[in-house]
């Protein structure tokens, strides 16, 4: 299923974006991102599995990146414009695939602290200690699921994304929601620890990119944005203060202001190409 965002049909032609959420979130994460770009832009937000919207993996065969990118990448071809891409954390792992199979159709990308985890492994010592990090959150959420014990999965997983006794102040209804979600997480962490993509693949994203973190991220999302800025050809940091890792939920009026003037910057810098040329 995609949830269209979109608001009252505006003069002349809308822009596409295309937003990705991060694990155990879905479409309603980018309210916030579409009362910022307004009438001029349709925002849709396609959801990945695991959410009720789409429902679990199917099991078919081992999951990878590609799954949950099959239904962007159709957004993509179906548009006869370049589109706005966005991705927060699972979601910017998954955006950066989208883009290494379409680069001829984005206009931008915006990525809040991608997770992806694969370019850790490719980063020797400097990646070792992250990469160390994360993979205990990893193992923790798996074991819980292969016992059954999901609460507590996804208690330390939140903990650990966001801040200690996050899970505990959490409305129940978000919480089971969250249980639910929670036979997805291991695959989520599977697909970006296994995505074979190698670092310098990315040099061929020749489009703006802007990179957002927040000024208290998590050990492995820091190192990953510090090395894309090494790999993207044209690519700037901006960090969002005060924000930790769920800067789009817990700053999302800060954090959809950057990323509406990227979109924006990046349509003024192509139409003033297209008037040179």
């Amino acid at each position: 299923m995609n949830i269209r965002m979109v608001f009252p049909d505006a003069p002349g032609r809308r822009k596409r974006a295309i937003a990705l959420h991060c694990s155990g979130a879905g479409a309603s994460q980018w309210r916030s991102l579409a009362h910022e770009l307004g009438d001029g832009y349709e925002l849709l937000t396609p959801e990945h599995y695991g959410c009720e919207s789409r429902g679990p993996w199917t099991g078919e065969h081992a999951f990878s990146l590609a799954d949950d990118a099959e239904r962007p990448i159709e957004l993509i071809d179906e548009s006869d414009q370049k589109v706005h891409l966005v991705g927060h954390s699972y979601g910017g792992g998954v955006a950066l695939y989208v883009a290494l199979n379409r680069p001829d159709k984005i206009a931008s990308m915006t990525l809040y602290e991608p997770s992806a985890f694969h370019l850790l492994r490719q980063m020797g010592e400097a990646g070792a200690k992250a990469f160390a990090e994360i993979s205990a959150v990893a193992r923790h959420l798996s074991q819980c699921v292969v016992t059954g014990d999901y609460r507590a999965g996804v208690a330390d997983f939140v903990d650990y994304w966001s801040a200690p006794g996050a899970w505990k102040a959490m409305r129940p209804a978000l919480q089971n929601s969250l249980i639910r979600w929670a036979p997805k997480g291991p695959l989520d962490f599977h697909a970006l620890f296994e995505d074979p993509t190698p670092a310098k693949a990315y040099r061929v994203l020749d489009f703006p990119v802007l990179i957002l973190r927040g000024e208290r991220a998590p050990l492995p999302t820091r190192a990953i944005s510090e090395r894309l800025l090494e790999l993207l050809p044209h690519v700037r940091l901006k960090i969002v203060a005060g924000a930790g890792h769920m800067g789009p939920l817990t700053h999302a009026p800060e954090v959809s202001q950057l990323m509406t003037q990227h979109i924006a910057t990046a349509e003024r810098d192509h139409l003033a190409g297209e008037l040179i040329n």
